[in-house]
């Protein structure tokens, strides 16, 4: 009966989520975000875990405070006038960058990332961010408004990321650094945003799985984990890597697109910018990938997981590891 109802609001969750982005009213995606956030909720709470009951609840009054600006903001717009126009649409700009967890207002994300487990992280990290993204990309976007996102996302997520021990909070911080990524690329070709989404989470629920199945939540367990399988210890390296957009894995794909557009839209000193600060997320990517693999010399090549997990974790990574073997194929397409 539990997993039951916890199926029901998973549909309803999904349900919330093509609303938005099928719909072709402003109203209708208020809705569709309302349905999605009314059903995540029950999935975010623990009756036997204080932490994710007040995780769900600074999740619900956050995004509630953003839905009744993103209404606010709507109902605004009905108005003629160009300096109500403009002013409602930065709210509104404001409001969707608020549920998707974008600097400067992710004040929230990666304090509830920290309340959750490694299910019901995946989902903040990868499913939670398509509706906002989509409205994102419908609205009328201001340079400026788009351009000081990108900057604050990457600074922030690459300054905040450096001191973190904790793994749930480094991969919320590397998730606003992709989203500052994915805004980028929504701002010149929508085809790359959404291969830089599905790339994006194929390497999240990837590298989640693997610590879900390992029971990894901080850095000193990391340590200590890897060294019961070399094999593992590798291929959770590979995936970190990977994740961070470092050639020649799938992860470099995205960015490297990203870029070649950017220019070709000659946003120069925006170009720069984005491929210097990533390098402050890549650093600790470096750092935990370097400290995983060569600190302790007593791994073993055994594993404690059952083969069924094993032959999972091991298909997962082929497919994200696969790296620029299929970039002609997915270039062909854009």
């Amino acid at each position: 009966m539990k997993n039951l109802y916890k199926l029901s609001f998973f549909a309803l969750m999904i349900s919330g989520t093509l609303i938005t982005i099928s719909s072709s009213s402003w109203i209708m995606m208020w809705a569709g975000l309302e349905i999605n956030l009314l059903s995540i909720i029950p999935l975010l709470t623990n009756v036997k875990n204080k932490m994710e009951s007040e995780a769900s609840m600074k999740y619900f009054i956050t995004q509630a405070l953003a839905s009744t600006i993103f209404l606010f903001s709507t109902i605004a717009l009905m108005s003629k006038t160009m300096t109500q126009l403009n002013s409602s649409s930065i709210l509104m700009d404001c409001a969707i960058l608020t549920k998707m967890g974008a600097a400067p207002f992710h004040f929230w994300f990666p304090e509830i990332m920290e309340g959750l487990n490694w299910s019901t992280s995946t989902i903040m990290l990868t499913w939670q961010k398509i509706a906002p993204m989509v409205i994102f990309m419908y609205l009328p976007k201001s340079i400026i408004v788009t351009t000081m996102t990108i900057m604050s996302s990457m600074m922030i997520s690459g300054l905040m990321g450096i001191n973190q021990t904790s793994l749930r909070k480094i991969l919320a911080y590397s998730s606003i650094n992709h989203i500052g990524w994915m805004i980028g690329a929504m701002m010149t070709n929508q085809a790359i945003w959404m291969m830089y989404m599905i790339i994006y989470t194929l390497m999240t629920i990837n590298i989640t799985f693997m610590l879900k199945m390992n029971n990894i939540f901080q850095m000193n367990q990391l340590m200590n984990s890897m060294n019961q399988s070399k094999s593992m210890k590798i291929m959770f390296s590979l995936n970190f890597l990977s994740l961070g957009g470092l050639p020649p894995f799938i992860g470099f794909i995205p960015k490297w697109m990203t870029i070649n557009n950017l220019i070709d839209q000659k946003l120069y000193p925006l170009t720069l910018m984005m491929i210097i600060m990533t390098l402050m997320t890549l650093f600790f990517y470096m750092r935990i990938t370097v400290s995983a693999m060569t600190m302790s010399n007593t791994e073993t090549m055994k594993t404690k997981t059952n083969q069924n997990n094993k032959s999972m974790t091991m298909t997962l990574n082929f497919i994200v590891l696969s790296g620029l073997s299929i970039t002609p194929m997915l270039t062909s397409f854009i």
